[in-house]
C-alpha cells in the first residue's frame, strides 16, 4: 500500500469521528442522555452478535456486522432522521446517497467501492443480510424506548399503531422471532400506560 493511500485511510477514520457527534432521539437505558449514532452502530454490531441465530433466513454474519457498522456514516453529513420524522423520504434518500458516496469515496481502490456497494445494499434491504440488519436497526430503539418506560416515545404523542406499524414490519421481514418478542414488549408498554391512547414519540 502506498503511503498516499494510507493516508486518505486515516482521513476517512478522522471524518467519520464526527458520528461521535451526532445525536439521536434514543435514550440511554440509565436515561443519563441521547445516545449518539456511533454508540447506536456499535450497539448493533453486538446485538448482531448475539442474536443472529434468530434471523429469518442464514446470514452471514460478518457482512450484517458490516453493514451495521456502517449504515449510519453517512449521518456525518447529513444528521439523524428519526423514525417518526415527517421529513421527505425521497429527499433524505438523495441527501444520504449523496454523502455515501462522497464518505466512502474518500477510502481509496477497492475498499471504498466494497463498503460503498455494502451500504447500498443495507440501504435497498432486499437481501437476507439487509432485511436481518434493518430488523436489528428496529430492534434496538425499541428496547431503548421499552426500558426507559417509554423513553422519547412518552415525550412527544406516538399511538400504540403507529409503533406497530412503524417497527413491526420491518423487523418481522428480518427475525419473525425478534418481533414476537417486540410486539409483546410494545403492547404490555402502551396497556401499563391506559392503552392505545398513550402518547409517544420516536427513536
Amino acid at each position: 500500500m502506498s503511503h498516499n493511500a494510507l493516508n486518505q485511510q486515516f482521513a476517512f477514520l478522522r471524518e467519520i469521528d464526527r458520528l461521535k457527534s451526532v445525536i439521536r432521539q434514543s435514550p440511554l437505558l440509565d436515561r443519563s442522555r441521547k445516545e449518539n449514532s456511533a454508540e447506536h452502530s456499535w450497539h448493533l454490531a453486538m446485538y448482531a452478535l448475539l442474536l443472529h441465530e434468530h434471523a429469518a433466513r442464514p446470514v452471514n454474519l460478518t457482512r450484517v456486522i458490516k453493514m451495521l457498522l456502517i449504515h449510519d456514516i453517512v449521518e456525518v453529513d447529513v444528521g439523524d432522521t428519526p423514525i417518526h420524522s415527517v421529513s421527505s423520504s425521497a429527499a433524505q434518500s438523495a441527501l444520504e446517497a449523496s454523502a455515501a458516496a462522497r464518505l466512502f469515496g474518500m477510502i481509496p481502490g477497492e475498499p471504498g467501492t466494497d463498503l460503498l456497494a455494502l451500504w447500498r445494499e443495507f440501504e435497498l434491504g432486499e437481501s437476507d443480510d439487509a432485511r436481518f440488519a434493518k430488523a436489528l436497526d428496529r430492534v434496538q430503539p425499541l428496547l431503548a424506548n421499552i426500558s426507559t418506560s417509554g423513553g422519547t416515545w412518552t415525550e412527544s404523542g406516538v399511538t400504540l399503531e403507529q409503533v406497530l406499524q412503524r417497527y413491526g414490519p420491518t423487523i418481522a421481514h428480518g427475525s419473525p422471532t425478534l418481533w414476537t418478542v417486540c410486539e409483546q414488549w410494545v403492547r404490555d408498554h402502551f396497556a401499563a400506560q391506559g392503552g392505545e391512547r398513550s402518547v409517544a414519540s420516536d427513536a
